[in-house]
């Protein structure tokens, strides 16, 4: 062997060999078969158009900071409104196409089309049926322990009477995405089977919120979907909601906090200190007997807050009944 100048003019090895028959049909063939095919072009990939109007998860967050506020509210509204214990946890904000939305509901249940004015659309608001008939029970002055044995449509009696509750849940829900916009949540019709509220085109895409209500011995669902297209038209005002609350908390937000404690209910008690008994003089105790207690007459008693000293005053009459006079603040509360 020895170093050549090939004539393509570059520098190569050139190697003394014979091809045999068989290497040079298979050169034959390749050139054939490279020949009958046509030249390769860029690669096709299918485009999901419904990707389209899906939001970034940035703003995913931020939704999920609106629907927890308003999670708070309602469970403070609601508990005011039936007058019970209850309890509201926010359990899933993700986005859906309309078609997974509704497979996911059950059947009948309780289904609203929303009205989102000054935007164009719908949103949809669905009650598990569990939680529909509990609430309808302490509506009607139950224990909402009891509910049917199956599932079953909601009569139109029953339909009016959750009007108070859609009332209190809108309320809730416009003032909750009042930090980030006005929109007007308005009932435009309701429904109870899913496949025939049919507001949206299948496939549009929609953020839906999952939340769980307990109520007396009821579990079960709320979900609200609002369709993407509308949030993304929002998400200025999305991202100008996150810069602001890097900030100190401003005078609406603590108006609102304060509207929303206010329904809360406190437990107040006034506290008269007792004295020390041996367990023999205990057990001698009978009816008629005086307990003199090692609590000075001029000293003010004390009223609590829950658990909490708030007030100092003295116990007085008001008609048939004791009442407790208030004297003065406490220092912690001055």
């Amino acid at each position: 062997m020895k170093g050549s100048l090939p004539v393509d003019g570059s520098w190569g090895i050139s190697v003394a060999r014979e091809l045999t028959q068989q290497e040079i049909d298979s050169l034959f063939r390749g050139a054939r078969r490279k020949a009958g095919q046509p030249a390769e072009g860029p690669k096709v990939v299918p485009f999901d158009f419904s990707r389209l109007d899906r939001i970034p998860k940035s703003q995913l967050r931020a939704i999920r900071l609106v629907q927890d506020n308003f999670v708070r509210s309602l469970a403070s509204s609601l508990s005011t409104y039936l007058r019970t214990y209850l309890t509201v946890t926010l359990v899933s904000v993700e986005q859906l196409s309309y078609a997974e939305f509704l497979d996911g509901l059950p059947s009948p249940t309780c289904l609203v089309s929303l009205g989102l004015s000054p935007f164009e659309g719908n949103a949809v608001f669905e009650i598990n049926p569990q939680l529909v008939f509990a609430i309808l029970e302490f509506l009607l002055g139950g224990k909402g322990r009891s509910a049917p044995t199956q599932n079953r449509e909601i009569t139109e009696i029953e339909r009016s009477l959750l009007d108070g509750l859609f009332r209190i849940i809108l309320k809730d829900l416009k003032e909750a995405w009042a930090s980030i916009t006005e929109i007007d949540f308005t009932v435009e019709s309701l429904e109870t089977e899913p496949q025939l509220l049919q507001v949206l085109d299948p496939k549009e895409a929609f953020v839906a919120t999952g939340i769980e209500m307990r109520i007396g011995g009821a579990i079960g669902l709320l979900n609200l979907a609002i369709p993407s297209l509308i949030l993304k038209m929002m998400r200025s005002k999305f991202e100008h909601q996150v810069s602001r609350r890097g900030g100190r908390m401003n005078e609406n937000d603590q108006a609102r906090i304060l509207r929303l404690l206010k329904p809360a209910n406190l437990e107040l008690d006034v506290q008269l200190q007792g004295t020390k008994l041996r367990l023999d003089e205990l057990l001698a105790l009978e009816p008629g007997d005086i307990i003199p207690l090692d609590y000075p007459l001029n000293k003010p008693l004390e009223c609590l807050v829950n658990s909490v000293t708030k007030f100092r005053g003295q116990v007085v009459s008001v008609g048939n009944r004791k009442a407790f006079l208030i004297d003065e603040r406490t220092i912690e509360t001055a």
